[in-house]
């Protein structure tokens, strides 16, 4: 994989950064972050978190972003334009950030093959939590910012990614690595950063059976 450009199918949480951190570590040359956004591209789907917040992740990893904003109705044609404009620009694979969910493992495939893109996805069917144990021992630093309510407790929004915690949500039978949609982080610092992320947060927020941790840049 030595040199070879890729696409990051970036989401600002912890799954996506740790495909990004390994895609480098395997020699691969990041180009561009791909980050889907509300149609309104205020904030970032499923993570909900505002453009400058993206943007400033991009600059710690040097990277240029670019985001499509898209409802669920159009969000495949949004991705799939998004990919032909990267390929368009000599960039053949892509990075994604799924562990073992094989639907989404198979719309990636569906969708990249449609722009020539090769997708590569560095985590795939390796054990959720050495995952995370990699996540933790090479310095990254990342924060619940939406819970799933009908899947874990609320309180845990606000929470700094730790062991412990691990240890706690495995413990009450909630997955730690959340890749079943219980909940989603942003990275605030790593080994893929200049710099840490300066980000405050805010109040929280609950909205159709989600509560959302509001994060802004600390400017």
């Amino acid at each position: 994989m030595t040199n070879k450009p890729f696409v990051a199918s970036w989401s600002g949480g912890k799954d996506s950064a740790m495909a990004f951190y390994r895609a480098v570590q395997s020699g691969m040359t990041p180009k561009r972050l791909l980050t889907m956004f509300q149609e309104d591209e205020e904030v970032s789907k499923s993570h909900a978190l505002p453009f400058k917040v993206v943007q400033a992740q991009a600059e710690r990893m040097n990277v240029p972003l670019m985001i499509r904003g898209a409802g669920w109705d159009d969000y495949e044609a949004k991705f799939i334009h998004a990919m032909d404009e990267c390929r368009a620009d000599g960039i053949t694979h892509g990075v994604f950030g799924d562990i073992d969910l094989e639907g989404h493992l198979e719309w990636v495939q569906k969708t990249c093959a449609k722009s020539d893109i090769i997708p590569i996805h560095p985590l795939w069917q390796e054990p959720r939590q050495s995952i995370l144990e990699e996540l933790l021992a090479v310095g990254f630093e990342a924060v619940i910012v939406v819970v799933n309510t009908s899947m874990m407790p609320a309180e845990y929004v606000g929470r700094t990614f730790t062991q412990p915690l691990m240890e706690e949500l495995e413990a009450l039978g909630i997955d730690s690595c959340g890749e079943n949609g219980e909940f989603h982080t942003i990275v605030l610092d790593g080994p893929i950063f200049s710099s840490r992320v300066p980000v405050l947060f805010g109040e929280v927020r609950e909205n159709d059976g989600y509560v959302f941790l509001d994060v802004s840049l600390d400017v």
